[in-house]
């Protein structure tokens, strides 16, 4: 976490000369975030690398909510030949934290998270790209590309036939914001009560459930089937079917993603959290409308290979 050689510059540009600038995240990508400080004036350095992340998507993004009403970080100052970005802090109350040093708050935060989707969904999605067929299966197929390998299994026919038979009418609904990573991880709480949102970049036009799995299906922290029942009813009317294949969907992805994470990028830490995603994905996988998909793991994936216990190797 040594900040790009090009960050002071940056910033005195920004009139944030002599401010020192403090690790604070990596994530799952090429990104890092920095903290800035200036006397008591704080702020976000995202540090993007261009060959590795176009930041333009989350500009567009960030305006689109702000445009909203929602709470996106300020875009303070900009470099994206440097891939630098200034943004407001929202400080350190991250929900992941939050519910989990006080477990009686968990119900209301996410009661309020749920609400925000609820708004969010009232408004059309800005031109963002459609989330559509090939995208669903391009990220369904890191399961056979990353994960398989990663067990010893070689992946066998129609696994893209079985997700073109589940997911052949939600891809054609591209009539809300997603914003694709909403969980306890990416949300802030604010002052006032109002929910801070971040890693929104990869926002696409697609359907209502999917950001309530990435919610409700956490593959950082355990949602329990209660709270998760009791959310999904808070949020209102809502295609069940549809939530369970696209919950299907982004589980096969997150496990795909977190092997890949693991292999190529030297992050083993991610492989502590694919037997909770292994749990969500045989829950989804029950419903009825996953039959082809649940037909294929059946036939492709033994038990053995499911549980996750070859993290250890």
């Amino acid at each position: 976490m040594i900040p790009p050689s090009a960050a002071p510059a940056f910033l005195d540009r920004a009139g944030w000369d002599g401010a020192a600038i403090l690790p604070l995240a990596g994530d799952a990508s090429f990104r890092r975030y920095f903290r800035v400080v200036r006397g008591d004036a704080r702020a976000v350095l995202m540090d993007a690398p261009p060959a590795h992340e176009d930041s333009r998507p989350f500009l567009h993004v960030a305006a689109h909510l702000h445009a909203l009403g929602f709470a996106a970080p300020r875009i303070l100052a900009q470099d994206l030949d440097e891939g630098l970005i200034l943004l407001e802090d929202f400080g350190d109350a991250r929900v992941a934290e939050v519910v989990a040093a006080e477990p009686t708050r968990e119900r209301p935060i996410y009661e309020a998270a749920i609400d925000v989707l609820r708004d969010l969904h009232r408004h059309g999605p800005d031109m963002l790209p459609p989330y559509d067929m090939a995208v669903y299966q391009r990220e369904a197929g890191l399961f056979t590309e990353w994960y398989l390998p990663a067990v010893g299994l070689e992946a066998g026919g129609g696994f893209a036939a079985a997700w073109e038979a589940v997911l052949d009418t939600i891809a054609g609904r591209h009539d809300v914001t997603v914003l694709r990573d909403y969980h306890a991880e990416n949300i802030m709480l604010l002052p006032g009560g109002a929910l801070g949102l971040l890693d929104f970049q990869d926002a696409l036009a697609g359907h209502p459930a999917y950001d309530l799995v990435s919610l409700l299906q956490d593959a950082r922290r355990d949602v329990s089937a209660e709270l998760e029942a009791a959310m999904l009813d808070r949020y209102g009317a809502l295609d069940r079917a549809a939530y369970a294949i696209l919950g299907a969907q982004r589980n096969t992805k997150i496990l795909g993603i977190f092997a890949r994470l693991w292999r190529r990028d030297g992050k083993p830490r991610y492989l502590a959290f694919q037997p909770r995603v292994w749990g969500y994905l045989e829950r989804d996988l029950a419903h009825p409308a996953l039959a082809p998909v649940r037909e294929w793991f059946d036939a492709h994936v033994p038990p053995t290979a499911r549980a996750a216990h070859w993290v250890a190797a």
